[in-house]
């Protein structure tokens, strides 16, 4: 009895300080949560004051820092959203008590068409109680406001109230499942929403702006607090897919930097955005493609270190010296084969090659040109198909690493065209790698192809806003680029599962919700 009784005071000490661990790590949640508001409210009283600010000559930079502010609103309220779903472990729907920062919602425009869906009651053929006939009572209407592509509707959700004219027993439909119940968005506007401001680069205050113009009012922090619930709603599909990217026995990685404005300073820092990207469709057609974007602060090697901690296979990638630590052997789970890029070889060499049409230079693209042009004959041939071609392939390269060599003894050593050749040369066993395997490709240019949209927003998102604006992109663009990928309209896949799992879809089903799994809902 006394050795049960020390279990059970060691078991009940246990518990004790797992409970209050919890309660800690919750505490310490709610207390971020409360942060981040006060942020939120000090940054409203900033902008506001630099709005009012109209004229002078500084006029345009204030104007330039309002603009900044905005964006930092924007993902410090999608955060807060983000926040107290994952606290809550749900998104919190109509009934909940409204936080005091949140204004009374304003009814939906009279002017939009309306839709309406009617919900019947369960027992509207008769009493489930006692058989006897039901009476209507009245009717409960939800208006969600919905976007169709190229205009707004309104879908009303009526649901007659009925009640038994021999019991009183009451019967009524339930309320109509959203993915975000406490913002009447439908799921076509939260699919527009992410796919306008992550895929047409329009921050959510410019979203605002624009659908003013058709007279629906939606105020940047509204459309913030819907961005941060449907984040948290998706981050399973986030995973999945990432867990899918890290199983691939090859990847090609990039990154891109990105602004980002440091909250309170008025500076920016220069955070990063990484894709590593599995696409294998050159030699599996049906292996399926999918991106994995990461935020980092910075560009140390620490970064994708970390981002790569399950990978094991060969990583197409510049010479990027962070990487190096991945190539060693004795790491675990085990050693990651480098393949560099021919094609940051060869811009090199077309750079000397543009400022002086006479150099040597010329001869050297000729002779990577005759790679590419093996390349073009073997796409989509299986590995090793594509092996065996290349036989030919490492010919030419040697050739092209024997007239380097010669060059570089005659040539200046410190001229343009010395230090393309000596990037080439240094990187010799690296870029030879890719004609021993048909799997690998000559180049990294679809890792370059995966950050080109991310290139043209930048000048569009002006900053990121904060780091967590650049993690939250980071999750969007991995399921925006995923569903390019696998030939499915992003707004469209967006839509539906916002729908599915808004009612509820189970989550050791979600493998049905990815971009090479999903059919097009029958209309």
């Amino acid at each position: 009895m006394r050795a049960r009784l020390a279990a059970s005071e060691q078991e009940l000490e246990a518990e004790r300080a797992a409970h209050d661990a919890t309660r800690e790590k919750l505490e310490t949640a709610q207390n971020s949560i409360k942060l981040t508001a006060l942020q939120i409210e000090k940054f409203k009283v900033q902008l506001a004051r630099l709005r009012r600010m109209k004229f002078g000559q500084s006029s345009e930079r204030l104007y330039l820092q309002a603009d900044q502010l905005e964006l930092t609103l924007e993902d410090l309220e999608a955060e807060h959203a983000h926040a107290e779903c994952v606290i809550e472990g749900h998104v919190q729907d109509a009934s909940a008590k409204a936080a005091p920062r949140k204004p009374r919602r304003a009814p939906l425009p009279d002017h939009l068409p309306r839709d309406e869906v009617m919900h019947a009651a369960p027992d509207a053929d008769g009493c489930s109680d006692c058989g006897g006939t039901m009476g209507k009572l009245g009717e409960d209407v939800t208006e969600v406001l919905e976007y169709v592509p190229g205009r707004f509707r309104v879908v009303r959700h009526v649901r007659p109230k009925l009640s038994c004219n021999r019991c009183n027993a009451i019967s009524q439909a339930p309320a109509p499942a959203l993915p975000v119940p406490r913002g009447r968005a439908g799921p076509g506007l939260l699919a527009h929403v992410i796919v306008s401001k992550f895929a047409d680069h329009l921050p959510l205050y410019r979203q605002s702006q624009i659908y003013a113009r058709e007279r629906v009012e939606i105020s940047r922090s509204t459309m913030a607090d819907w961005l941060g619930q449907a984040s948290w709603l998706l981050q399973p599909l986030v995973d999945r897919i990432a867990d899918h990217v890290m199983a691939s026995v090859k990847l090609h990685a990039d990154d891109t930097p990105v602004p980002v404005l440091a909250p309170g300073t008025g500076k920016t820092a220069t955070g990063r955005l990484w894709v590593y990207l599995r696409d294998n469709r050159r030699w599996s057609h049906l292996d399926k493609s999918a991106a994995l974007f990461r935020y980092s602060p910075d560009r140390r090697g620490e970064r994708p270190r970390e981002h790569l901690k399950t990978f094991a296979g060969f990583l197409q990638a510049d010479a990027y010296a962070g990487f190096d630590r991945l190539y060693a052997s004795d790491r675990k789970p085990a050693p990651i084969t480098p393949v560099a890029c021919w094609a940051h070889a060869r811009r090199k060499l077309n750079d000397v090659y543009k400022a002086d049409p006479n150099s040597a230079a010329l001869e050297g693209l000729q002779m990577i040109g005759e790679l590419y042009d093996v390349e073009r004959q073997i796409v989509r041939e299986p590995a090793d198909f594509r092996r065996k071609a290349r036989k030919l392939s490492k010919l030419k390269a040697l050739d092209f690493f024997a007239w380097a060599d010669e060059v570089l003894s005659k040539a200046s050593a410190r001229s343009p065209l010395a230090e393309a050749l000596r990037y080439a040369v240094k990187l010799k066993p690296q870029l030879l790698t890719y004609t021993d395997d048909g799997r690998l490709e000559i180049d990294n240019n679809q890792a370059e192809n995966a950050l080109r949209g991310i290139a043209v927003g930048r000048k569009n998102w002006l900053f990121a806003g904060a780091d967590c604006g650049g993690e939250r992109a980071a999750s969007m663009l991995s399921l925006l680029e995923t569903a390019k990928l696998n030939g499915v309209n992003p707004q469209e896949w967006l839509a539906d599962i916002l729908d599915r799992i808004g009612k509820g879809h189970p989550i050791n089903r979600i493998d049905e919700l990815l971009p090479w799994n999903w059919a097009t809902p029958q209309a």
